[in-house]
């Protein structure tokens, strides 16, 4: 278990939901269906899984949860392109947050690259479990 709160890459994403709120703030429901929450889930997904994934014991767990929050990412890019395409939001706006989102997207990617690794090195330095013999697997 580590403090998802000192990683950089979770301090960005949260700094990302935060904008993802205030630039929907104003956006109408009713024009948008859905699309409004659904851009606020993907984003606020990416953190949360951050922070679960260090809640768990093992680098395997924490691979698991930061791949998820790498496809919410992904999810996130697409919805923000929806967003823009539809004229919900403006250009630059979009612009602003796609390059947001860019950047999160290349640091997850780094970290998780890093923690698979990482788990593959302890994999093999752990020793290997004695065989049992043929006694023990009639048994």
């Amino acid at each position: 278990m580590q403090d998802y709160k000192k990683l950089s890459v979770w301090a960005k994403s949260h700094q990302l939901v935060l904008l993802i709120y205030s630039a929907t703030g104003s956006v109408s429901e009713r024009k948008f269906p859905g699309l409004t929450s659904q851009i606020r889930r993907a984003a606020a997904s990416i953190p949360a899984n951050i922070a679960e994934g260090c809640g768990h014991t093992g680098s395997r767990e924490l691979a698991r949860f930061l791949g998820i929050a790498v496809a919410s990412s992904f999810e996130l890019a697409y919805h923000l392109q929806l967003a823009a395409d539809l004229d919900m939001m403006s250009k630059s706006e979009f612009a602003r947050l796609d390059a947001r989102t860019e950047q999160v997207k290349r640091m997850l990617s780094s970290l998780l690259v890093k923690v698979r690794q990482n788990a593959e090195l302890r994999e093999r330095k752990r020793p290997p479990k004695p065989a049992k013999s043929l006694t023990e697997n009639l048994g």
